[in-house]
């Protein structure tokens, strides 16, 4: 467990960024608040949209110790209420330990959907899966990998967003879980989740609606990318797709035409 989560939970002003002006305070809570906040709310229910935002999750790094070493990461994230900045590089509350692998423009807001936490129950039972668990900022509900393009732009409160990408889980997710299986499972489900850049920054809440404002024809869908990872890496028809992606971010390219340029020379292996 984070320690320093401890503390900044029992002090919600941890989370606050410094720039923060006199709007209302964003709290920590739990994911069982935050769905007593809806069940409560019996008024606005009537117009809560399919697609929405469910929960919005904080986290600033922390040490943590796994198999005898200690971690810095910022995986730990809480449920928070209250209207918080998206900026560019990210979240207000939020931040990465390991800038090189994570955060930055191309990766400002990763977003999880609600529907997978029932097949991860189903796969890792007794274990506690509250929102966030994944890392992530956004736990969203109504969209999912096959819906979303890279370059499909949203609107979420007063911000405007971007698909970028996939998400690679990398030791922190098994360290996370205290799982060494952990990387092996979340690649081979797909169920992956999808980062945002920022075209706008603007406000974002819980039960804030994901409004989609355009849709890019042609670009790889993030569950086509997660198949090309995991599944079928040198599916030439994907492989150009993702290339001729005009919002894929410059690694993932490059990683892409090494794949296709495998094929090309015949070293590509199944």
């Amino acid at each position: 467990m984070c320690l320093r989560l401890r503390r900044a939970a029992a002090n919600p002003s941890f989370y606050r960024s410094e720039k923060r002006t006199s709007k209302p305070e964003t709290r920590i809570v739990s994911a069982r608040a935050t769905s007593k906040l809806y069940r409560t709310r019996n008024a606005r229910l009537e117009a809560v949209p399919l697609v929405r935002l469910i929960s919005l999750n904080v986290a600033r790094p922390c040490l943590i110790t796994y198999k005898g070493a200690a971690i810095n990461t910022g995986i730990f994230k809480q449920p928070v209420l209250g209207r918080v900045m998206l900026r560019t590089p990210n979240l207000d509350g939020d931040r990465q330990a390991d800038l090189s692998v994570h955060g930055g423009p191309d990766k400002a807001a990763y977003a999880y959907p609600s529907e997978h936490y029932e097949f991860w129950r189903g796969e890792l039972p007794g274990t506690p899966l509250p929102w966030g668990m994944f890392g992530e900022n956004f736990t969203t509900e109504g969209i999912l990998e096959d819906d979303v393009h890279v370059g499909d732009r949203f609107r979420i409160g007063s911000a405007n967003l971007m698909v970028r990408q996939t998400r690679m889980p990398c030791y922190k997710l098994a360290a996370k879980f205290a799982r060494d299986d952990m990387i092996d499972r979340f690649l081979a489900s797909g169920r992956s989740g999808f980062y945002f850049s920022v075209e706008q920054e603007g406000e974002v809440e819980a039960g804030d609606s994901i409004e989609r404002l355009t849709s890019v024809d042609g670009a790889i869908s993030i569950a086509a990318m997660n198949r090309l990872i995991a599944h079928d890496r040198y599916n030439r028809e994907l492989l150009q797709t993702a290339i001729s992606t005009p919002a894929l971010p410059d690694s993932w390219r490059d990683y892409f035409l090494g794949r296709m340029e495998k094929i090309q020379t015949g070293a590509a292996i199944k």
